[in-house]
């Protein structure tokens, strides 16, 4: 395992649950907070704008229950998911709600009247289409990378923190990764490297062409937190895009836009918030959560985006014995699940999930013309 975010972080589990040898090497400490699984949550859903991810997404709340309950932790928290269309918004709801229909996922479409009445909280402007799903959760970020970390561990494998990647070399028969002067002779490996997949994979002649950008989750302390006990996580279906929820074991609300921080170097970016971007985030919130409140605190994150938006779970084209798993800064929910696909890939070529969308030979990743698209 090269990478241990959520997503090699599950594929150590499920490799090592199987009865594999497995050692998971992570370039920063365990745990850190230079990627994309630190912090509280992320959101769970079923509302996506194809058939087959609203699917995998079916998939991806059996796998938490197993996470779950091989863990002994509760983890996913259902409190309701609400995707808000405003007139004349970027990202149609048609897709979404021929989406759900077609899967059978139950949900309903609210008018603006009716998402105020449930929820005083929310302000949209007239015309706003919810799509709301009863199932919608959060699921913890930090909290369940190391759950996953641990049953990986208690399985047998060995995952070493402060140990960056310099190479794999794929020698056909077995595979080679080299971490300073010391080097580790594999039958196969998972990349799960995020931002600095491309630096992991450069001895085999293959690059994805990837954004990294810096976003900037903040939290508010509403007056009367009361209000917001019982309010759904919300995605605003627009451009700009946002999102938000109410948080674990404190009275604030989380909040950030979607794909709204600047392009940057991982290796050289800045740890301290935004002014304007923060300003950005409390303008739309005041808009459509007047009681919103202060500030409490605002904290970095990174997106690792495809020109598509898509994920990466494939071997590398030529070299079966190496796979990656990319989560395209919307992964998280599926962490549990892409660390059962990425281990079917990697020890026996194939899977009963259908990733096929997400393999090396598409458009979004082999035309250089392909114009991109994270609006999703």
């Amino acid at each position: 395992m090269v990478g241990l975010g959520a997503l090699g972080s599950a594929a150590a589990w499920q490799l090592a649950s199987r009865g594999h040898s497995v050692v998971g090497l992570e370039q920063f400490e365990l745990g850190h907070a230079r990627g994309a699984s630190h912090d509280t949550s992320r959101i769970l859903r079923h509302s996506y704008h194809t058939p087959a991810y609203v699917r995998l997404t079916q998939e991806a709340y059996d796998d938490w229950a197993r996470l779950e309950s091989e863990s002994a932790e509760s983890l996913v928290t259902v409190v309701g998911g609400l995707d808000l269309f405003p007139p004349d918004c970027a990202i149609s709801p048609v897709d979404y709600v021929g989406s759900l229909r077609e899967v059978g996922i139950a949900f309903e479409e609210l008018d603006t009247d009716e998402i105020r009445r449930r929820w005083p909280a929310f302000d949209p402007p007239a015309g706003t289409l919810g799509l709301y799903q009863e199932r919608g959760a959060i699921v913890p970020a930090a909290r369940g990378t190391a759950a996953m970390q641990r049953l990986a561990i208690g399985a047998g494998a060995t995952l070493l923190g402060s140990t960056p990647v310099t190479r794999v070399i794929d020698h056909g028969s077995h595979v080679v990764v080299e971490a300073g002067s010391t080097s580790y002779t594999c039958l196969g490996v998972v990349v799960a490297a995020d931002a600095w997949t491309n630096r992991v994979l450069a001895g085999l002649g293959v690059e994805i062409p990837l954004s990294v950008t810096l976003e900037q989750p903040t939290y508010f302390a509403p007056p009367d937190a009361a209000a917001f006990t019982d309010i759904p996580l919300w995605i605003w279906m627009d451009e700009p895009s946002y999102y938000g929820f109410p948080c674990y074991g404190e009275p604030t609300v989380k909040a950030a836009q979607d794909c709204g921080g600047p392009v940057v170097d991982p290796d050289d970016r800045t740890s301290e918030p935004d002014q304007e971007m923060l300003d950005r985030l409390a303008n739309f919130m005041g808009s459509l959560l007047p009681g919103t409140g202060p500030v409490v605190r605002s904290l970095r994150c990174q997106y690792t985006l495809t020109p598509d938006r898509d994920f990466v779970l494939a071997p590398v084209p030529g070299h079966p014995a190496v796979v990656v798993g990319l989560g395209s800064a919307h992964g998280f929910k599926f962490a549990p699940t892409f660390g059962r696909v990425l281990t079917d890939l990697v020890t026996t070529g194939e899977t009963s999930s259908d990733v096929s969308a997400f393999g090396f030979d598409r458009p979004g990743l082999t035309d250089p013309a392909f114009e991109a698209n994270w609006m999703v």
